[in-house]
């Protein structure tokens, strides 16, 4: 019955080839333009750590009072005092501090100049936390973070320009006047967005870290914060004279994640923070209660606004487009089947039940939305190609045409097809077959 279905729909569409082009180019473009907007969106909103986005919190304490949090939030980040209390309480399973740093990388090669190139300070627990692939070694030990060790770990791009991308491991690197000894080659990594420290850096869409140092060592060799810092009397100058008085002030500037594999574990350290808080109120170093957080990665994701507004609106535009040309092609789809009510009467007249006039019309729109479909993928294709023209380069590579994308695209243009056929369709089965005979007689 269905091959029948199938040539009767073939004919059908010869016969009423404009309306038929007019319904195929009109999803075309309305799944095209929902389909590449949909592909920024996915990108930009899809889970960087979907394994382990349960596992990965990040801890948060109000050490600035309720006069200067934002809605009752507290600060996105932690001051010293707070990021070195987590971290040596050791109260999870795994805990990591983390905050973006430049150095200086001189190459061996004499003829070669110097360069600058950003990093991240981190605490050993950082690469077994977030599961970052080796290429050659490891990180560093937490021994070495105690005695803050002038070791590094490389990513695949560094290595490849500094040592011709050979197994580095043992050699020395010379950063900021000093020599380092490489313990590990990271392999291609970059979980996009960059969630581990999407609070400090700009765009937490941007090229993956280069260089990764102990964060004990950045601290005791006065690296700074490159990015975001935050002090509750004045967020842009903070009147901070040297160095120690950096790491004494309330300012906030380093970022924190914990490791808790189960729920239990998750609420046990609520209470740590909330205790830990409780304490610091009690001595007199906050004045006001215990206000403290605990997120994991994708509602630390959502707290930041990750997902950039342009692809939500967009995304939100181009569906309304979608609707817009399935309202036409309602239109489109009911002139073209009552324009076959002699055709519906006949059959019917013939013992067609209206299971079969469903059957048949469904059969013919399924043909045309696959139709649409094909030019939709072609308009889609097209779409990625310009795709740079409309959002920021940084967000348009992220955006792929892949085999996911491509199944998607025409299941979207068959299936909203068929919803926009459902009332043509039965419009067409309540043909009454004695009039159309009457009429036609």
């Amino acid at each position: 019955m269905l091959m029948y279905y199938l040539a009767m729909a073939q004919r059908s569409c010869r016969r009423s080839k404009a309306l038929t082009t007019l319904v195929i180019v009109l999803m075309g473009c309305g799944v095209a333009c929902c389909m590449v907007t949909y592909a920024v969106f996915r990108a930009t909103s899809a889970d960087p750590i979907p394994w382990k986005s349960g596992q990965l919190f990040v801890p948060q304490i109000d050490n600035f009072g309720p006069v200067h949090d934002w809605k009752g939030q507290p600060p996105t980040l932690l001051s010293y005092t707070d990021a070195e209390v987590i971290l040596h309480a050791a109260q999870a399973r795994r805990q990591a501090l983390v905050y973006p740093v430049n150095v200086n990388v001189v190459p061996e090669d004499v003829q070669r100049q110097p360069f600058m190139q950003e990093g991240d300070a981190v605490s050993s627990d950082f690469f077994a936390m977030f599961d970052a692939p080796f290429r050659f070694g490891s990180g560093w030990s937490m021994a070495d973070d105690d005695h803050r060790a002038a070791v590094v770990v490389i990513s695949r791009a560094l290595n490849q320009k500094l040592f011709g991308g050979g197994n580095s491991m043992g050699r020395q690197i010379h950063l900021d006047r000093h020599d380092y000894r490489v313990v590990g080659v990271l392999d291609d990594w970059n979980p996009q967005p960059r969630f581990f420290d999407v609070s400090s850096v700009s765009f937490p869409f941007s090229h993956p870290r280069q260089i990764y140092l102990p964060f004990s060592r950045a601290i005791d060799l006065h690296k700074a914060n490159t990015s975001n810092f935050y002090c509750s009397t004045d967020t842009s100058n903070p009147d901070l004279p040297n160095w120690d008085a950096v790491l004494h002030s309330e300012c906030a500037w380093i970022g924190a994640w914990v490791e808790l594999p189960t729920r239990a574990a998750a609420g046990q350290y609520l209470r740590y923070l909330h205790n830990y808080a409780a304490e610091q109120q009690r001595i007199g170093r906050f004045g006001w209660p215990p206000n403290v957080r605990l997120s994991n990665v994708r509602q630390w994701l959502y707290l930041n606004h990750v997902v950039p507004q342009a692809s939500r609106l967009s995304l939100i535009v181009s569906c309304s487009f979608l609707l817009i040309c399935l309202v036409n092609v309602v239109g489109l789809m009911l002139a073209r089947f009552m324009r076959r009510a002699p055709e519906i009467g006949v059959r019917r007249a013939l013992g067609a039940s209206r299971a079969a006039i469903y059957g048949q019309f469904l059969t013919e729109a399924a043909v045309v939305g696959l139709a649409g479909g094909i030019l939709g993928l072609l308009l889609t294709a097209l779409g990625m190609a310009g795709i740079r023209l409309i959002f920021e380069p940084q967000i348009a590579r992220l955006a792929q045409l892949d085999g996911s994308l491509l199944l998607l695209t025409l299941a979207v243009a068959v299936g909203t097809t068929l919803v926009a056929a459902i009332y043509p369709t039965w419009r067409a089965a309540q043909v009454q077959p004695a009039w159309q005979l009457k009429s036609n007689g």
